[in-house]
């Protein structure tokens, strides 16, 4: 009888001592991954925010908004000449809007912008955008002519 003292006891102080350091209870369920509209509005500010950086100029602010990567193969000074002479209607915006945005299987977020350069040429423009440790960082650009609205 003692036995089964002895081992009701123990068994009841473990499940006390269990639920007293939160053993017990049920794991947190997995949070769900932010929407595509969240991830989009998160990743469309450093682009908007990059375009009002060169409208004033400010190409150290505008590198800052660059990838880790696309800083690795250019430095600051190449960085701005590649903008200037590889997109004149980014370097010189008058006017941007996202048209579209969505988010890749790999993670990255694509965003779809019209853009109207001050030599009054409209592009659309497709932004690469990678998420590091700071944030959404612009990976990459690629454009063409948009005989469109803008």
């Amino acid at each position: 009888m003692r036995l089964r003292t002895t081992a009701a006891l123990f068994a009841l102080m473990t499940v006390a001592l269990v639920a007293r350091l939160g053993l017990a209870q049920a794991p947190a369920p997995p949070t769900a991954p932010p929407d595509t509209n969240t991830l989009v509005q998160a990743a469309t500010e450093p682009v908007m925010r990059q375009l009002e950086a060169f409208r004033r100029d400010d190409f150290d602010t505008a590198y800052a908004f660059a990838s880790e990567e696309i800083q690795q193969r250019f430095d600051r000074a190449r960085f701005e000449e590649m903008v200037r002479v590889g997109y004149p209607e980014i370097a010189r915006s008058v006017f941007a809007v996202v048209a579209e945005g969505e988010r890749a299987a790999n993670g990255n977020v694509y965003l779809v912008l019209k853009i109207r350069g001050a030599n009054g040429v409209s592009i659309e423009a497709v932004y690469e955008m990678v998420s590091e440790p700071g944030g959404w960082k612009i990976n990459g650009v690629v454009t063409k002519p948009d005989p469109g609205v803008v």
